[in-house]
């Protein structure tokens, strides 16, 4: 029977940070290379996933971002959270959904949402070395068996990646029509939950061509974002230091904060974000 557990510390590794005054804004970056994982459930020894903590602690109240690196084949036995999460495929193949359900693999670029108190499992496809990103907003995050399931009033959403809907800078303001291509050429959204309306959170995905350069503006609001898919590089608007990202890194910033990207993939760049309220995204060279 498994038992309610309480994640152990998991400790954000190295990062830039930069706090100054408490008007000043506060800057984080967390390349990949400098995340260190431990067992997600240490009672399941080498067959645990592995978490890395990008921001926050998961053993306490509010927001949390973390790795999860699954065990080759890993499959979950019935459970329940007491929170809801959410979650991005960033390698593999991975299925979530209720115990009885038709497996049903995503891959990368996949978002997923998962109930407060609603019995599902999770599993990783044998030899996909799969990766997914997890986002809480408030712990700390259990793990309970079945029986105490429990109806929050939300429903589990699974989006395969081919079926995101993508907005151009034809459809949504928040991307900067001046000095773009074309928008079938320029960076793309798409909105996966919440309102951008009042300042309320929300969770979109960016998506940049290859070779493309912006920044994106952030507002008084924590902006927290990860990169998905494809090679990135960083760089404050008011620094020189540059830091290339690979799928799994983090940046982040509270306050009103230009951050330079530009993928530098020769495919495409996948970036989620997740603020309050709504960003900019304007060209640069």
């Amino acid at each position: 029977m498994m038992k309610s557990l309480l994640i152990p510390a998991l400790a954000i590794t190295t990062a830039i940070v930069t706090t100054t005054a408490q008007a000043e804004p506060i800057a984080e970056v967390v390349p990949r290379s400098e995340i260190k994982f431990q067992p997600l459930n240490p009672l399941r020894g080498d067959a645990s996933p592995k978490a890395g903590v990008l921001w926050g602690d998961i053993r306490k109240d509010g927001s949390t971002g973390t790795l999860i690196k699954f065990a080759d084949g890993f499959s979950s036995p019935p459970h329940i959270h007491n929170i809801t999460y959410r979650a991005v495929v960033i390698s593999g193949k991975v299925h979530n959904d209720d115990p009885n359900a038709k497996t049903m693999w995503m891959g990368p670029g996949s978002f997923w949402t998962q109930p407060a108190g609603e019995p599902h499992i999770t599993s990783a496809a044998q030899g996909s070395n799969a990766t997914a990103f997890l986002e809480i907003l408030t712990g700390p995050y259990l793990v309970q068996p079945s029986k105490k399931a429990f109806d929050n009033g939300e429903r589990p959403v699974n989006i395969e990646a081919r079926n995101v809907v993508w907005l151009d800078a034809s459809d949504v303001s928040w991307i900067a029509a001046s000095g773009m291509p074309s928008p079938a050429n320029g960076p793309k959204m798409a909105f996966l939950w919440g309102s951008p309306q009042a300042g309320q959170k929300n969770g979109t995905f960016l998506k940049l061509p290859a070779g493309f350069h912006v920044e994106l503006r952030s507002n008084d609001s924590w902006l927290r974002a990860v990169v998905i898919q494809g090679q990135t590089s960083h760089q404050l608007s008011d620094k020189t230091d540059i830091t290339n990202l690979e799928p799994g890194s983090y940046f982040g910033s509270k306050g009103l904060t230009a951050h330079r990207i530009s993928c530098r993939s020769k495919d495409e760049c996948l970036i989620y974000v997740r603020t309050e309220g709504r960003y900019g995204v304007v060209p640069t060279q």
